[in-house]
Formats: C-alpha cells, sequence, structure tokens
C-alpha cells in the first residue's frame, strides 16, 4: 500500500525527476502554456507557483532572485519572475496556473493536460525585457602573451643487430627508464 507516499515518482530516478520539473518549470515560465501528462502537470504546479510567490512579493531582494535562479535553467525565466510575472500577478494571492484536461494521448492512452497560467491569452505573446549586466568600475588589466612553445624533434629510432627497432620510449609496464626492443617489423 502506498499510504505516507507524499510525492509522484513520475518513473524515474530523483536526479532525473528534478532534472525534468526543472526543464519543465523553465519552459512553462518562457512559454506559459506547455501540454504534459496530468500527472506531471500535479507535481509542477505548486512548483511554479512558489517561484512566482517568491518573486511578486520578494521583488528586488537578492537572496529571492538566487533561490528562483538556482531552481530554473535559464537567466531570461529567471527575469521574467521578477518582472513580468510578479508585476501582472501582484494582486492576485495565488492560484497563478490553471490545469485543462485534454483527453487521451493517442499512442500509449495517456491522460493528458494543458498547464497555463491563469491570465494567458493564445494570440498574444508577452516580451520579456532583456537582461542587463551590469559593467563593472573595474580597470581592465591586459593579460601578458605566453611566448610559443618551442618545438622539440622527436628522438631517433635506431636499429639493432637482430632487425628489431629499438625504440627511445620509456616502458608503459615497468616504468623504468630503459629502453625497449620491438621484434621483427
Amino acid at each position: 500500500m502506498r499510504h505516507g507516499n507524499g510525492y509522484r515518482k513520475l518513473g524515474r530516478l530523483s536526479a532525473h525527476r528534478r532534472a525534468l520539473l526543472r526543464n519543465m518549470a523553465t519552459s512553462l515560465i518562457l512559454n506559459e502554456r506547455m501540454e504534459t501528462t496530468i500527472p506531471k502537470a500535479k507535481t509542477i504546479r505548486p512548483i511554479v507557483e512558489k517561484l512566482i510567490t517568491l518573486g511578486r512579493k520578494r521583488t528586488g531582494d537578492l537572496h529571492a532572485i538566487r533561490q528562483v535562479g538556482q531552481y530554473l535553467f535559464d537567466k531570461d525565466a529567471t527575469h521574467k519572475v521578477f518582472t513580468s510575472l510578479a508585476e501582472r500577478f501582484k494582486e492576485r494571492p495565488g492560484g497563478y496556473l490553471r490545469i485543462i484536461r485534454l483527453g487521451t494521448r493517442f499512442g500509449d492512452g495517456a491522460e493528458m493536460a494543458s498547464i497555463e497560467f491563469v491570465d494567458y491569452k493564445p494570440g498574444e505573446k508577452t516580451e520579456v525585457a532583456p537582461v542587463v549586466k551590469k559593467s563593472s568600475n573595474k580597470p581592465k588589466i591586459d593579460k601578458v602573451k605566453k611566448p610559443a612553445a618551442v618545438v622539440t624533434k622527436a628522438p631517433k629510432v635506431k636499429v639493432s643487430e637482430k632487425g628489431g627497432k629499438v625504440s627511445a620510449q620509456k616502458s608503459k609496464k615497468s616504468g623504468s627508464g630503459k629502453a625497449r626492443t620491438t621484434s621483427g617489423g
């Protein structure tokens, strides 16, 4: 029995499940709508809502920006959480996403759903201001170029009396500096 098992495993190991959810959260924030299976949609909804709540309540807080940026894979998604999404949902106390059931998938019969923001309109795209990096006031130091590497010639190969070649390479097995003889050739 599954009593007390408090989260969906989604048929994946923990690292794969975490990467899947992070990818889905990043895609959902950037595209504002996605189609997936119902269990994945139900799993991703509270995660994304918590990220938006962080962006809404703590706009400009460096620790909150780092917390959201630690979870999402894209800097543009992090920027969007703290700018356009925080502005759109500043008066809403939660419930930023909706799940709409779509029916079954043709290939395997999985129950499909669409997860989207509650104010999503299919025709319009929201624009995100590009992330602007702050320039530092430190003076730039020119790097000194290293001289080009000196090219050395390969050691000459000597031929022994028995017809075998004697090379100047170290033996891989013994580790000694003795020359190794190879037979015939």
